[in-house]
């Protein structure tokens, strides 16, 4: 489901009131959606923080009295229930911050760990000496050799005009799961770019580059397909590469 359908179902989400379905929906897109992830948490905070003001304000002795004497003349039970409304909903609501919170986390240490592993594999590819199994600049080529050694289809883009050269492309393995790994050139840089099947990636995208050990990141989703650019460039040349895959035909 898009990100702008899901940004309505972020204020129910934070008061518990999705269906089961469509709790676990939202939590399966935010593992691959960073924005969502910081908006949902943003709401749960603003939540606590109400309730934590509330707090501050406890009633007196007398008019607890008052209360508890005034719903059915049942002393004992009425002030019963109303110390319940009170502190029940502040302790789910922390319940729920602290829940959120141990995800976010959990979510930015598996994109470290991912980003870290294809930084690794980046390194490896450029130290072998036959970096890639099809050597080409010219992407009608580059492309179908892929066919029947992955299971997808991805389009390249049209390079001419630009800084950017292609220069071949192999098959790479993240978590178990294969993908392309293309090469490119820019000036005296190499720049990787894998791409793999969107099916619950590990990485949340995030807007704009990333820095990860000394390397740019920038990753999305797009058509089913997840896409990762990586380098010792800097972020305006990852996000001008980025953009050229994004915009393929």
């Amino acid at each position: 489901m898009p990100c702008d359908e899901w940004r309505g179902k972020l204020d129910t989400y934070a008061d518990g009131e999705l269906s089961l379905r469509e709790m676990n929906a939202l939590a399966d897109h935010m593992r691959s959606c960073a924005e969502c992830s910081v908006r949902a948490l943003q709401r749960v905070q603003m939540k606590r923080s109400v309730a934590l003001a509330g707090r501050r304000y406890e009633p007196s002795a007398e008019l607890r009295a008052k209360i508890a004497s005034s719903v059915n003349g049942n002393r004992d039970r009425g002030a019963g229930w109303f110390w319940k409304i009170l502190i029940v909903p502040a302790l789910l609501t922390l319940i729920f911050v602290a829940g959120l919170n141990y995800y976010v986390r959990g979510a930015r240490a598996e994109r470290q760990r991912v980003y870290s592993e294809l930084a690794d594999l980046h390194v490896a590819t450029l130290a072998s000496s036959t970096p890639v199994d099809v050597v080409s600049t010219d992407r009608h080529t580059v492309k179908p050799w892929f066919e029947g050694r992955i299971p997808f289809t991805f389009n390249l883009p049209e390079l001419q005009g630009t800084d950017f050269s292609l220069l071949g492309g192999r098959v790479t393995y993240l978590s178990q799961v294969p993908g392309a790994h293309l090469i490119y050139r820019l000036r005296k840089h190499e720049i990787s770019v894998f791409i793999f099947p969107d099916s619950g990636a590990p990485a949340a995208a995030l807007s704009g580059a990333n820095e990860v050990r000394s390397f740019t990141f920038e990753d999305w989703a797009q058509n089913g397909l997840r896409y990762f650019v990586v380098g010792d460039v800097g972020g305006n040349d990852i996000e001008a590469l980025s953009k050229l895959l994004r915009d393929a035909r």
